[in-house]
């Protein structure tokens, strides 16, 4: 009774039904990282992908907004900016206080489901429509509704959802390689949801959604608008439930009750959770969260300017020879076949950026990218107008974007770990927060940035059979905007990262946390358990419980049809152990040839001269003693940063501790 009283009340979130359906103690690639890290994602990523590539296309080309509402057009997404950033920090606030079984981060993405329903309905279903080009009052409350649907959508429901989203991979395991897999999945969903709008759907939208003629587009737009609300709640849901928070589990024990139950309660139940002024505090004196910070920021903007002006670019800068005219389908049809043709390069990076970190480090990977990202945006300044060097310089640059793009959401993670390690306490709440901010925020300020450009040269929608009429101001001030900012934003990104050197502290700081957490289990009077091992025992018990709902569905099912249990359960155990050999089959031979190729090269070296041995030796000798001095002298600069945030300094490891 005294265990009962001292539980806290349970959460909504900590009943059954929002219980993970992911029971292993390490993060794996299936179901995980292939249904809750990409198919979910991908489907929940794919309708902010297409508002930020074609709201402003239907606010131009369909609403022809730029006739009767030039200003309300030109700063709506500036002005909403300030309200995106607030609703970054209520969440990311949010998120630090929901602590349930669920996670702290996974049950906000549910909340966002209703608020994203409400805002697409607003934005392309409720607002009214009309043909008339000077100001209405069909204008004016249309201009209510995207107001407030921009805002629910940019400012609410999508930080809801992108916020805990992204907060995953920093939740999911400390285990940096199974982190590593899941930040690369992350990553390469949104690549998948961004492809799909900027691949696939311009081909369509040509046709279908931006045809020329306003009201069958407006019509079209209420129809598509609905199947993505549809294809939206689907993703949300598949990633809440196939995801999990190893590292927010971490904050719970078990304890036995009087009955013998296993429960699960708060360790810390009395202890107050971390302020926002502390982790404030915290991320601000530490420059490697400025400089992560300042490299999302540069980022997102460079590649939503590119994103967004893309479409435009496509249709005022290159000629539609077969129909002698710059004409709107033309524009989205090399539009698409830009972004295939530079999907290519990206997915190539995707198997080359680990490897590539894996022997140099992540923010070497992404100095080296940027470098030549920014060669690639040098070379699309030869001739804008010409589709072959375009698309030389666009290739390029989306294979120079690759590390920053696969890798930085782990750096952010070596980031974390290393605040963890200095302060004794996490800044994911706060951190995510600014994160959130820009990667939603930076979509309405690079739209501005456009609809500013757009308004000083004059652009206006497609006449009614989709053609365009650019002149030289335009065709001399889109490059700029398609090809420039991206560049220079790459260009800033090289000089910063010159200064990023968090991951020689990698290894020691999951030491100090180690020894941290050690620190405060003996402090608290209880037995101190590793994260592996509590998660371990997790999914030993998550199995055994699976086992028991497994027999009792066959018996339910041999009760059903009338069928002999044992000779059922026969059949499944002889089929497993079918499975099992198979396995160990596998294992077998993989071991097998992990030791001939280890006798092959032990062969191979007793067969060199003695001096050519003695020279492979001292050049071992030589990198392990430049390994010893540069670890020596992490743990010098590591210890000072200890002692200067009031933490104990770790001691030299010994050779025994090493071997352990």
């Amino acid at each position: 009774m005294e265990n009962n009283s001292a539980r806290k009340k349970k959460s909504f979130f900590d009943g059954p039904l929002f219980k993970t359906r992911i029971k292993s103690a390490n993060a794996k690639l299936f179901p995980e990282g292939v249904i809750g890290y990409f198919i979910g994602p991908t489907l929940a990523l794919l309708t902010n992908s297409i508002l930020a590539a074609y709201l402003n296309q239907y606010m131009t080309d369909v609403l022809n907004m730029t006739t009767w509402a030039p200003e309300f057009f030109k700063w709506l997404p500036v002005v909403s900016v300030i309200f995106v950033v607030l609703g970054n920090i209520v969440v990311g606030r949010l998120m630090d206080k929901c602590k349930t079984k669920a996670g702290k981060a996974r049950p906000l993405m549910l909340v966002a489901i209703p608020l994203a329903i409400l805002a697409l309905l607003l934005l392309f279903v409720l607002s009214p429509f009309t043909t008339d080009t000077v100001a209405t009052e069909k204008h004016m409350l249309s201009m209510i509704f995207i107001a407030i649907g921009y805002n629910l959508w940019f400012a609410i429901a999508y930080p809801f959802y992108f916020t805990s989203h992204s907060a995953l991979v920093n939740l999911s395991t400390r285990n940096s390689k199974d982190r590593s897999l899941l930040a690369t999945i992350a990553n390469a969903t949104a690549l998948a949801a961004m492809g799909a709008s900027s691949m696939v759907l311009p081909f369509l939208a040509g046709r279908f959604l931006l045809t020329g003629d306003l009201q069958a587009s407006y019509n079209a737009w209420k129809i598509f608008v609905i199947a993505l609300i549809v294809v939206n709640t689907l993703g949300i849901i598949i990633e809440f439930y196939f995801t999990r928070e190893r590292i927010t589990e971490e904050s719970f024990k078990k304890e036995e009750t009087q009955d013998g139950e296993t429960a699960v309660v708060k360790a810390e139940e009395k202890k107050k959770s971390v302020s926002l002024g502390q982790q404030i505090k915290a991320c601000f004196k530490d420059k490697y969260w400025w400089i992560i910070v300042v490299f999302f920021f540069l980022y997102q903007l460079g590649g939503m300017l590119k994103n967004i002006s893309q479409p435009y670019y496509c249709k005022l800068m290159f000629f539609d020879a077969a129909n002698n005219c710059y004409s709107n389908q033309h524009g989205q049809d090399l539009m698409g076949t830009l972004s295939i043709i530079g999907a290519i390069p990206t997915a190539l990076g995707m198997v080359i950026a680990w490897p590539l970190s894996n022997k140099i480090g992540k923010g070497k990977a992404i100095l080296l990218g940027s470098i030549l990202a920014v060669a690639g945006g040098v070379i699309g300044f030869i001739d804008s107008t010409n589709f072959a060097v375009v698309v030389t310089s666009f290739v390029i640059k989306a294979l120079g974007s690759t590390p920053a793009m696969y890798l930085s959401l782990a750096l952010l993670a070596d980031v974390l770990d290393h605040q963890e390690a200095m302060h004794g306490f996490r800044t994911d709440g706060f951190t995510m927060t600014i994160y959130g901010a820009i990667m939603a925020g930076m979509t309405g300020i690079a739209t501005g940035v456009l609809n500013i450009v757009l308004d000083a040269i004059g652009y206006v929608a497609p006449d009614a059979a989709g053609m365009f009429h650019p002149t030289a101001l335009m065709q001399s001030a889109m490059p700029w905007v398609f090809i420039g900012g991206e560049t220079i934003c790459y260009g800033i990104i090289v000089l910063i990262f010159l200064f990023m050197g968090v991951e020689k502290f990698t290894a020691l700081d999951h030491k100090a946390i180690v020894k941290d957490q050690k620190a405060k289990a003996e402090a608290e009077g209880r037995e101190y358990l590793d994260p592996a091992t509590v998660l371990a025992m997790q999914e030993e018990e998550a199995n055994a419980e699976a086992e028991k709902q497994r027999i009792a569905e066959l018996q339910a099912k041999c009760a059903k049809n009338n069928l002999n249990f044992e000779d059922e359960e026969a059949k499944y155990q002889a089929a497993l152990a079918v499975k099992q050999k198979a396995a160990d089959e596998k294992k077998a031979v993989a071991e097998e040839k992990k030791r001939a190729a280890e006798e092959a090269k032990a062969a191979a070296y007793n067969a060199l001269s003695e001096q050519k041995r003695a020279e492979i030796e001292a050049k071992r000798a030589a990198k392990a003693e430049k390994k010893a001095k540069r670890e020596a002298a992490a743990l010098a600069d590591f210890n000072k940063l200890r002692v200067k945030c009031k933490q104990t300094p770790l001691e030299p490891e010994t050779e025994a501790a090493a071997a352990e």
